[in-house]
């Protein structure tokens, strides 16, 4: 059966098998027959089966058909004796039959040195499946893993690497991604509500201490089917002389493949090698989510009780003995940081220590823009899985619609702080018509003028200077002064 695979069902194979499904034929068929020889799993049998009723519908198996399934190693027939004979020996637990060469499916024809190949089959120097595992992604939900994440080692020692990849899709899979094509071009709230089927391409380092993040090798470049993928732009260098970095993004390779199951898709990968450092390759089959999902997703979590929050209020407010000053009450301001509006769904990481929340409809549009998840209060790392919705903030802009800050106390208690302008404004008016009613500016302004008069009149012999009255504008109900006095003393201003 397996002899009897085309490419694709050997890419099919190999990649349910969780092999390499790069290669020429030569090169798939062997690692298909060293896989049945190496002993197979119940699932890998089911599968090569399945794949064999797809590539001969018409030919019916028996129960005697399928039992060679349980070929022990040694007991495969070589190549040159299906493809010499005209009567090939199949062991059959219920005894041997002969079936003649002209019933068989086509055998593929392998050289000498192809023979070699199979029987002398080496294992991979470096780990083609690793165990890496990737981080997930909040807008995505992961479908099938079409590759593996599959290592990217050095296999030499030039500059410059170069390794190939392929991949094939079931008929159902290319039905999915068509259905969601079609779907999104006649929804008129796509936008918002509408959910893609995507192929994605992912890069990482090679390492199996915990999920890795996106990570592309250096001097990256990839080409599906011949042609050249476009990757995410290069980061501004946080420092001189520092190497250009790509963000941590995974590429959308979705309008560059044939969406069709007979045809496979290519991948080639150039990138520099460094010393000491692998990456690691996967592509996988995902569902992509919006903003408007997340925070269904997120109100669906519950809301965080709010005795909670108060709790961490009357910790923050506690009197620390070994301190002299105390604090009594801590203000929080109902405004979202990210947009400078009203908060309408307070939220914050479990991490994050302040009180102080931001909008998560807000927080969700920025991040499916440009994936950051960084808090905007405390600017530490504030993923979509540690999001939550404090419940007290629910309460307090329900209940308080006129303000925008408000106060704890140290009980827990709040209050609103609303904005003293008008109370001010009020002051100010009476004090100053105060000032005028109980006529103390021109009494002093009087007072100053008759100082100038009288240093006039006992210091004759001084030095005169212009001075300016100050008591021009002081009230229209008095005589006017004179414009200008010569006067000994300096100059002289009110307090």
């Amino acid at each position: 059966m397996v002899m009897s695979f085309r490419v694709s069902e050997l890419q099919v194979l190999l990649g349910f098998a969780g092999r390499n499904k790069s290669g020429r034929k030569h090169e798939l068929l062997a690692k298909a027959l060293q896989l049945l020889k190496s002993g197979c799993s119940p699932a890998v049998q089911m599968k090569i089966k399945e794949l064999y009723r797809r590539r001969f519908p018409r030919k019916i198996l028996t129960p005697s058909d399928l039992s060679m399934l349980h070929i022990q190693a040694g007991q495969l027939p070589s190549a040159t004796a299906l493809t010499q004979g005209t009567v090939c020996h199949l062991p059959y637990e219920h005894g041997a039959a002969a079936v003649p060469a002209a019933l068989l499916p086509p055998v593929p024809v392998l050289g000498p040195k192809h023979e070699t190949d199979v029987q002398h089959l080496s294992p991979p120097v470096h780990p083609v499946h690793p165990d890496v595992k990737m981080k997930r992604l909040p807008f995505y939900d992961v479908y099938d893993e079409l590759i593996k994440p599959t290592t990217l080692a050095s296999t030499n020692s030039q500059r410059f690497e170069e390794a190939h990849f392929t991949f094939a899709l079931t008929p159902q899979q290319v039905q999915q991604i068509l259905t969601s094509r079609l779907a999104a071009a006649f929804c008129e709230c796509h936008h918002s509500l509408a959910s893609f089927s995507l192929l994605l391409l992912r890069f990482c380092l090679c390492e199996t201490s915990c999920p890795q993040e996106d990570y592309f090798p250096p001097n990256l470049f990839v080409k599906v089917n011949g042609k050249l993928c476009p990757l995410p732009g290069y980061l501004p260098p946080t420092k001189n002389g520092a190497e250009p970095k790509r963000p941590s993004r995974p590429v959308n390779i979705t309008p560059l493949a044939r969406l069709s199951a007979t045809v496979p898709n290519t991948i080639v990968v150039n990138w520099s090698s460094e010393f000491g450092r692998n990456y690691s390759l996967s592509v996988y089959l995902v569902k992509q989510l919006t903003s408007v999902t997340l925070l269904q997703k997120l109100r669906a979590k519950g809301i965080r009780n709010p005795d909670h929050s108060r709790a961490l209020i009357k910790e923050k407010l506690t009197a620390d003995p070994d301190s002299e000053i105390a604090t009594t009450s801590l203000r929080v301001s109902l405004m979202c940081p990210l947009g400078k509006m009203r908060l309408i769904v307070p939220c914050r990481a479990i991490t994050c220590t302040h009180l102080q929340c931001f909008d998560a409809a807000l927080y969700l549009q920025m991040n499916e823009k440009k994936p950051t998840w960084t808090c905007p209060v405390c600017d530490k790392k504030a993923p979509y899985d540690n999001l939550i919705i404090d419940g007290l903030f629910m309460e307090i802009l329900n209940s308080c619609t006129d303000c925008d800050e408000i106060q704890f106390m140290e009980d827990g208690s709040w209050c609103p702080m609303r904005p003293k302008k008008e109370n001010q404004e009020v002051c100010q008016t009476s004090a100053f018509s105060g000032i005028e009613a109980d006529g103390w500016f021109s009494s002093a302004a009087s007072s100053l003028y008759t100082v100038s008069s009288e240093g006039k009149n006992s210091s004759e012999g001084k030095k005169k200077v212009e001075v300016i009255d100050l008591t021009l504008d002081s009230s229209s109900d008095e005589e006017e002064p004179p414009a200008k006095k010569q006067c000994p003393v300096s100059s002289m201003a009110l307090p």
